[in-house]
């Protein structure tokens, strides 16, 4: 299982918010790179980025910084907050990220999310953000009819190979993460699954692994010293067994 240190950037800054409020946001350090690279440098190789300004606006905000996290040497870098226009896609994979997060525009306009997909394959993932169960929209400020379980596989029976699930209700509060859930989209076979929100312990990290999700993303409680990156990235691995 990959472990996905998350670096949110709003501002220009590392920030983490609670429970998608933008009002409720704390911030841990001012150089997004400067974190990445530590984050490397401790064993990471994949890195889960979020333009927070571009997801609450509709267009990216940080290209800068997005294009300077893309070239750091040894990192997958996925990121997504605010893509939802092919040349935008374009634009995020021309400054060096591996793969493309959609979110809104996966849920608004799946013709958008087809052809995206037909284009660029594994290289387009999707966020799933659920709030009580429904998927949410507009940087988590909107929260949709749409069931976020049945979404989930009806976005893999359109082709689309990874889904990053965050439980709103969950991220930034450390309150652990919803793995009732994930057992359920664990069995979704044909999709590679990652998981968000709460994660605070080392024996979720094993729990999550046991299960067969593809990835997990920490933050807060990276941010807060609560985990140690590279205990989780050898239980991610298999290597310290709990």
């Amino acid at each position: 299982m990959i472990v996905f240190p998350a670096v949110d950037v709003r501002g220009g800054k590392v920030v983490r918010l609670t429970e998608g409020d933008y009002d409720r946001m704390d911030i841990y350090g001012d150089d997004p790179v400067k974190t990445a690279v530590s984050f490397r440098d401790a064993g990471a190789t994949h890195l889960h980025v979020v333009d927070l300004d571009g997801a609450k606006d509709g267009a990216p905000r940080n290209a800068d910084i997005l294009a300077a996290l893309g070239s750091v040497e040894g990192l997958f870098v996925q990121a997504g907050g605010g893509i939802r226009t092919p040349e935008r896609v374009e634009a995020y994979l021309s400054l060096g990220v591996d793969r493309v997060i959609l979110g809104t525009a996966a849920l608004k306009d799946p013709a958008f999310l087809r052809a995206m997909i037909a284009s660029h394959g594994g290289k387009i993932a999707v966020g799933v953000d659920a709030r009580d169960g429904k998927a949410a929209t507009e940087g988590w400020l909107d929260v949709s009819d749409t069931d976020a379980m049945a979404f989930c596989e009806a976005l893999r029976d359109m082709g689309v190979q990874t889904v990053i699930y965050t439980d709103i209700s969950r991220d930034g509060r450390l309150s652990g993460a919803n793995l009732p859930a994930y057992e359920v989209l664990a069995r979704l076979t044909g999709l590679a699954v990652i998981a968000s929100g709460g994660v605070r312990s080392e024996g979720e990290i094993a729990a999550l692994r046991g299960m067969g999700l593809n990835g997990v993303i920490v933050g807060k409680a990276l941010y807060e010293q609560r985990l140690d990156l590279g205990r989780i990235l050898s239980i991610a691995k298999g290597d310290l067994i709990l």
